[in-house]
């Protein structure tokens, strides 16, 4: 006899179950399950009883799931010409298994995987679904990166089309969901994919989704979302059907693309590292192509929400990840640095982006400039090709002299970043610009910025050439000759000559010089030597006064360090 809580309640329990099991049974309804409306109020109904019911809760719940569960795969293989959306019915029945799996020893991660495959590879440009889906994934994170981690990594392809298709009303959920998407295997290609959001942001809204549809027609369209349409093939299974109606078959014909671009692309998507698309002519072509024609309103979202995104990643990956997966990554980062979707105003953002990552990396581990000296001395020798790896190259000689090429146990990495400092000195000294192959008719200033642009690079590598003769003594006779030959050119730039005798002069007081030029992560201590930790706290009296030649007063005048240091 049933309980009186099975009884009980709005509608009855058993009214609400007879319903769900009358729809899972009924062979009229098997093309569209989800088109009665009554059908979500009842599983939501008998949710709650079950969570409101005591002493019979174990009972109710095991005479709920054969119903749930049958209905949860009539709805997810219902054809892909269904009307209504079964997106949040099944996300509700999801949320029963969640629930209640552990009483009735029921493994969810199929039914989790069949969601993703089935719905929500048709359902992501729907608002409903796309907002459904990411509550789902925020309520229950906790309970899913415990018992089902690799789950949200798996489809981070689809995800990042379902924030594409609805843009900025749900960057904010997004933004919350996107921590979870990073995994061992995800880490690298997951990177790529936020950084071209704006390239697979060109599909219009005309032209509707190509999940589901027939192989001609996704060799004829000239989107982008064939690729995420491949993408979907490639990391969630859910097939895309043949003209002749084999979906998923492996005989149903070759697929036959004869555009490189997308053949390049592709092979980005699955391989995670690669970057070779960009070199191709077709790509330069689509992208300027993009540049030229008015912004849809997904492109100008898509290109606001990516920095943003990459903000996020950056920060998880700086809290969660190892030295290993940032040595993977890093290399990549350099590598998209001058490779981005070629619009102004989101190429500075996500260039400030990468760059404040790489200095944070190598501040977090500075023995990491060692394991990438092969890349390191790659970005420098390019900083002739364009502005954007000439500013790669600024950074990244901060970063070899701040942390001094990796530390005293790299003193071989040491002197062969030192030699490509040289070369980089010694080439810019006996030209009069950067950037001998630039088109002089894409810079509106002409040389006076290349010249601008040459010097502060100088000054950087000026900089990192007299920080790591203060690090490793054994390169301070080669330091002197390089900004001896700096002080003695007559063509260097004014700040350039300047800062050169500067060092020159404070490389003859080796305890100030390990002061002022000596590693912030690896200080020594000794007589002389400043701890600038303290430094707020202490007088300068015999600094040399032409470190203190913009400040204000009489020489006799008892400097503190705080007009020295930094202010944040």
């Amino acid at each position: 006899m049933a309980s009186p809580e099975l009884a009980a309640g709005d509608g009855s329990y058993d009214f609400h179950l007879r319903s769900l099991s009358a729809a899972s049974r009924d062979s009229a309804a098997a093309a569209d399950p989800a088109s009665d409306p009554n059908l979500l109020q009842s599983v939501r109904r008998v949710c709650e009883m079950c969570k409101e019911a005591k002493g019979a809760s174990d009972e109710m719940v095991a005479r709920a799931f054969p119903v749930m569960s049958k209905l949860f795969q009539r709805c997810a293989a219902a054809p892909t010409q269904s009307v209504a959306s079964s997106g949040v019915l099944l996300l509700t029945i999801l949320q029963f298994f969640l629930d209640f799996g552990e009483a009735v020893l029921h493994d969810a991660d199929g039914s989790l995987k069949t969601f993703f495959r089935s719905c929500l590879s048709r359902e992501f440009a729907d608002p409903t679904v796309a907002k459904r889906t990411l509550e789902f994934l925020i309520a229950n994170k906790t309970k899913i990166l415990s018992s089902f981690p690799t789950l949200i990594p798996q489809f981070f392809p689809l995800l990042l089309k379902l924030i594409a298709s609805n843009g900025e009303r749900l960057e904010r959920k997004f933004s919350e969901v996107l921590p979870l998407m990073m995994s061992a295997g995800s880490f690298l290609p997951l990177f790529l994919s936020l950084v071209d959001l704006p390239t697979l942001e060109k599909v219009e809204r005309s032209s509707g989704t190509l999940i589901g549809s027939s192989i001609a027609t996704i060799q004829k369209s000239a989107a982008p979302e064939m690729l995420l349409a491949l993408m979907d093939e490639a990391y969630t299974g859910s097939a895309i059907e043949d003209a002749s109606g084999n979906a998923g078959s492996d005989d149903s014909g070759p697929l036959d693309l004869s555009d490189p671009m997308f053949l390049d692309l592709l092979k980005d998507e699955n391989d995670g590292i690669a970057a070779k698309h960009w070199t191709s002519p077709t790509i330069s072509s689509t992208l300027q192509a993009a540049v030229n024609s008015p912004q849809s309103d997904r492109l100008k979202q898509s290109l606001k929400m990516a920095p943003c995104f990459l903000t996020i990643y950056f920060a998880t990956a700086l809290r969660d990840v190892n030295d290993s997966l940032l040595c993977a990554l890093l290399p990549v980062v350099m590598s998209r640095y001058a490779a981005m979707f070629p619009d102004k105003v989101y190429s500075f953002e996500v260039r400030k982006k990468l760059s404040d990552f790489i200095l944070a990396a190598f501040q977090r581990s500075p023995d990491i400039i060692a394991l990438l000296k092969k890349p390191i001395t790659d970005r420098l020798g390019e900083a002739h090709d364009n502005p954007a790896k000439t500013e790669l190259a600024l950074h990244l000689c901060w970063a070899i002299g701040e942390h001094g090429a990796g530390g005293k146990n790299h003193k071989d990495v040491a002197r062969e970043l030192f030699e490509n400092l040289e070369l980089l000195l010694y080439e810019n000294l006996a030209t009069s610009r950067l950037g001998l192959t630039q088109d002089t008719g894409c810079d509106p200033m002409g040389s006076s910025t290349r010249k601008s642009s040459q010097a502060r690079l100088l000054c950087f590598v000026v900089t990192a050439i007299a920080k790591l003769a203060t690090f490793h003594n054994e390169l301070l006779p080669r330091a002197r000759v390089s900004l001896a030959k700096v002080a003695r050119s007559r063509t260097s730039d004014r700040r350039v000559w300047q800062r050169a005798c500067d060092y020159l002069g404070l490389l003859n007081e080796p305890a100030i010089c390990l002061s002022v030029l000596g590693p912030s992560t690896a200080q020594e201590n000794g007589p002389g030597i400043v701890n600038w930790s303290g430094g707020g706290t202490k007088m300068v009296a015999h600094i040399p006064f032409y470190l203190l030649a913009e400040q204000k007063g009489a020489a006799i005048h008892d400097f503190s360090f705080e007009d020295l240091l930094p202010t944040e």
